[in-house]
């Protein structure tokens, strides 16, 4: 099971935990805003607006907020204009992080995460430097608890569209971002439904463990704490019992 896997896991755990409510929803707002604008209102004909409102839907958003979200999205209510920009950095330890912001101030953001990266052993890296690391993949998250058979799924996800399948909770199956929806859409038909979006996912790893382990969790930490900040991806892999232990010590 490779670094992402677990760091996904991870982020489950501290969605479930996550009392900071209105933060989660700023986020989520920002995202619906611009996958509106970009491809308009109908979820239907529209699959990066799906997977946000699923995303709004699991974090108990109010419908009233979704609705007022879309039309901001759409022209019909004035709204904010927020740009998607995306930051390269170094995190300790080697580490490379791809940073995805949702913004109406580029130069606010960019000011705002040096300092965040600069105060945790981290720093701005050129535009490209790390972009290449990363790979943009379509993803359907599968609850670990719906599979019984993981060999029979496995089978069953490459006749349903699937690149690559890693093992975790969430199992995480791969696909290229065009073939996202017919993927997820195939899974649920066999009765494996789960959530779906676009994720960057690294080529290689660095192995990290000990102080720098601990520093670039608090620094993705503190990264994806920033309201303009919609996700953070690194190619860290952190031994699993490691992992837990500073996790357990980040939320105390």
């Amino acid at each position: 099971m490779s670094g992402h896997n677990k760091w996904a896991n991870i982020k489950h755990r501290k969605a479930a935990q996550d009392a900071k409510r209105s933060k989660i929803f700023t986020k989520i707002i920002r995202e619906i805003i611009v996958a509106a604008r970009e491809g308009g209102g109908n979820p239907e004909t529209n699959p990066r607006l799906r997977a946000v409102l699923e995303k709004a839907k699991e974090a108990n958003m109010p419908k009233d907020t979704i609705e007022r979200s879309i039309k901001k999205g759409t022209g019909e209510l004035e709204g904010e204009r927020y740009e998607e920009v995306i930051y390269e950095a170094y995190a300790p330890g080697g580490v490379a992080l791809y940073i995805l912001a949702l913004t109406d101030n580029k130069n606010r953001t960019a000011q705002e995460l040096r300092h965040i990266l600069s105060k945790n052993g981290g720093s701005l890296a050129e535009s490209g430097s790390v972009a290449w690391i990363f790979e943009r993949k379509g993803v359907v998250e599968i609850p670990r608890e719906k599979i019984a058979d993981m060999d029979e799924f496995t089978l069953l996800a490459i006749d349903a569209g699937a690149e690559d399948i890693e093992e975790g909770d969430p199992v995480l199956v791969y696909t290229s971002p065009e073939n996202l929806t017919t993927l997820r859409e195939n899974l649920a038909k066999n009765g494996f439904e789960g959530s779906a979006k676009i994720t960057y996912k690294p080529k290689n790893y660095v192995k990290v463990s000990g102080s720098d382990a601990e520093k670039v969790l608090k620094l993705v930490d503190a990264l994806e704490d920033n309201d303009d900040v919609q996700e953070v991806f690194g190619n860290f892999d952190i031994d699993d019992a490691e992992l837990e232990a500073i996790m357990a010590k980040l939320e105390g």
